[in-house]
């Protein structure tokens, strides 16, 4: 028995030994050039909501998952003390308005009125003062007074002309500028609720009621419900190889053992700074039945396919420029496009040739 365990095991080494030995040929088949990305899968429009006006939660008015349409309230804060300035405004604006100050305008008008008569009444007895003193009836002193009275009516006149038309226009301007105030109160009345820009679903809602929002940070998240897309993140030395419409193949752990198809939609002309990298986007050519904002990618984007290239498994080239023949010998090759198992050579071998993989 311990005899032939010994052949058995010698048996099994020299087979190890054969294959270990064994050589492969290059051989022409197809090859894909791509860049590796990672990333988030996105909604369309998606957008992080802020408020307009702090406040306190009052009411909420949805919850998250549920479908909204653009225009419709999502939340709604405490506003006591701006529906206050509201009517405070309201009230200013009433009280500038041409109405209330009815009794000031008639009686302006009243004056103008009277001094009008007067000077109609002057001018007449100023006339017949020249009429009579061109007959030498009278004396120059009493043509003089009687000039001299005309003026002051005019005078009279013009200044309650002028003090009709101030009132008038103190009174629309003050009036205007109320009603404006009023109006700016009313607007940001509407500050305090919280709307959608967009139709589509409520992701996330961050508040509670009773909680308090303000204007520097997001209190929800809404985006299409049924439309997403990828968001990418590509290291610098890759972005010059980009350009829309290359095709991105893409994995999602939610999917798993699914490949998914893509195409690059947009390319951000910035870099960030810390990561070292540039954002783009892919929109799907067949979503998956089933997307979540937020879910994690790993896509390749495919830069070039050769249909016919001369290839050999990555694992057999030594130091990305030689390849070990069946002599020992190594030769220097010129190596093409490489995926994650192959590459292309594109000079010092043919596909005759036998290698030997390095230990």
């Amino acid at each position: 028995m311990a005899k032939g365990a010994t052949a058995f095991l010698l048996t099994l080494v020299l087979i190890s030994c054969k294959k270990k030995e064994e050589g492969i040929q290059p051989s022409f088949e197809k090859i894909t050039y791509s860049v590796y990305a990672s990333g988030i899968i996105k909604s369309n429009n998606q957008y992080q909501v802020y408020a307009k006006a702090t406040g306190i939660v009052a009411d909420i008015f949805v919850k998250d998952g549920d479908l909204i349409k653009k225009g419709q309230a999502i939340l709604k804060l405490s506003d006591a003390a701006q529906k206050l300035n509201y009517e405070n405004a309201k009230l200013l604006a009433d009280f500038s308005s041409s109405n209330a100050n009815k009794e000031k305008l008639i009686q302006a008008q009243t004056e103008l009125e009277v001094a009008k008569l007067k000077m109609e009444n002057e001018s007449s007895l100023l006339e017949k003062q020249k009429k009579l003193w061109a007959q030498e009836i009278g004396s120059k002193n009493e043509l003089d007074q009687r000039e001299l009275s005309y003026k002051n009516a005019v005078s009279i006149f013009n200044a309650a002309k002028l003090r009709s038309n101030d009132l008038q226009k103190q009174i629309n301007f003050q009036s205007e500028q109320t009603q404006r105030t009023a109006s700016i109160s009313s607007s940001s009345m509407n500050d305090f609720i919280v709307k959608s820009e967009i139709n589509g679903r409520l992701y996330s809602l961050s508040k509670e009621k009773g909680e308090m929002v303000n204007t520097q940070t997001p209190i929800a998240v809404i985006g299409d419900a049924t439309q997403f897309y990828v968001e990418l993140q590509v290291d610098e030395y890759d972005i010059s190889k980009l350009k829309i419409g290359q095709k991105v193949f893409l994995t999602l752990d939610s999917y798993k053992g699914e490949v998914f198809e893509a195409a690059v939609s947009k390319l951000y002309p910035i870099m960030n700074e810390k990561s070292k990298s540039f954002k783009i986007e892919a929109n799907f050519t067949k979503q998956p039945s089933r997307l979540y904002p937020n879910l994690s990618t790993v896509a390749n984007i495919v830069i070039e396919i050769k249909e016919n290239a001369l290839t050999i498994p990555r694992n057999y080239l030594i130091n990305n420029e030689y390849v070990l023949l069946a002599n020992k010998e190594k030769r220097k090759v010129v190596t093409g496009l490489k995926d994650y198992e192959k590459v292309e050579i594109i000079s010092g071998i043919t596909a005759k040739e036998l290698l030997f993989k390095p230990e």
